[in-house]
């Protein structure tokens, strides 16, 4: 059965949809089988990968809410082993659609159990929001990877998501777990950048990754072509980091037993 990783933080700007992106293309080109799950209704994932909107038949929203299964909205990309279900802006409405909706919070998870069996990986970009939308994608996880910038703001917002995961570990997930904090957008040469990882590592000392993801100009141009970085330079910093934190991921899931994602109570 394969893993579902929610990447979030509330905090909008901090790398989520690069990460998804990027981690997928890395996972795929080892051979894995990869779903992407675009559940941030800003559509970054989507265009990210090339996928014009206007070409899309069904989204994740006509998942949520019962018009087509998971399979039925999946689009196949331009890279090796990855697949997605795009969002467009019709998401947004479902935050408020899902409130009046019996098992509201299990509807992502109930969608997502068949392409669990086929599925290596699926990874959820979540929205910079702590909504119903973003409480679907942490019921349906296995792990949330937190990608964060060297801020001191940042710190406020990793507290309060992890009192989120808290809280859908108590009702919804009780397996649910960090599968890691991701410092993203990284200027070594700055002193905040290691003063702010040092901070995080004293209060999550063993929830870190090593990898961390440096600012980096081919990061930033890949986008606008419709590609993971390491399709649009391989040889780029960007690239070698994202390769790096698919290995940390891959070596860390085979030292420890994977947690199943559990019903909750």
């Amino acid at each position: 059965m394969g893993r579902v990783i929610a990447v979030s933080n509330q905090k909008g700007g901090v790398g989520k949809s690069t990460t998804v992106v990027n981690l997928a293309a890395v996972f795929g080109m080892k051979g894995s089988k990869v779903l992407i799950v675009d559940f941030d209704p800003q559509g970054n994932t989507t265009t990210s990968l090339g996928i014009k909107k206007k070409s899309i038949r069904y989204t994740v929203y006509d998942v949520l809410v019962g018009e087509c299964t998971a399979f039925e909205a999946v689009v196949a990309s331009a890279c090796r082993g990855v697949s997605l279900i795009p969002t467009t802006q019709e998401l947004s409405g479902a935050a408020v659609e899902l409130v009046g909706m019996k098992n509201r919070a299990l509807k992502l998870r109930e969608a997502l159990n068949d392409a669990r069996e086929f599925y290596d990986y699926i990874l959820i970009d979540c929205p910079p929001t702590l909504d119903m939308l973003t409480i679907n994608a942490l019921v349906a996880a296995d792990s949330v990877i937190i990608p964060m910038q060297c801020e001191f703001l940042s710190l406020e917002g990793l507290v309060e998501l992890k009192n989120t995961i808290e809280r859908i570990r108590s009702t919804w997930n009780k397996d649910l777990h960090i599968e890691g904090i991701l410092f993203t957008m990284c200027v070594e040469r700055y002193k905040i950048t290691s003063q702010i990882i040092r901070e995080v590592k004293r209060h999550f000392p063993k929830q870190v990754f090593d990898t961390t993801i440096p600012r980096n100009v081919a990061l930033s141009e890949a986008p606008s072509f419709g590609l993971p970085v390491i399709y649009y330079d391989k040889k780029a910093k960007g690239s070698k980091a994202y390769e790096a934190l698919a290995k940390e991921i891959i070596k860390k899931n085979k030292k420890v037993p994977r947690e199943t994602s559990g019903k909750g109570e």
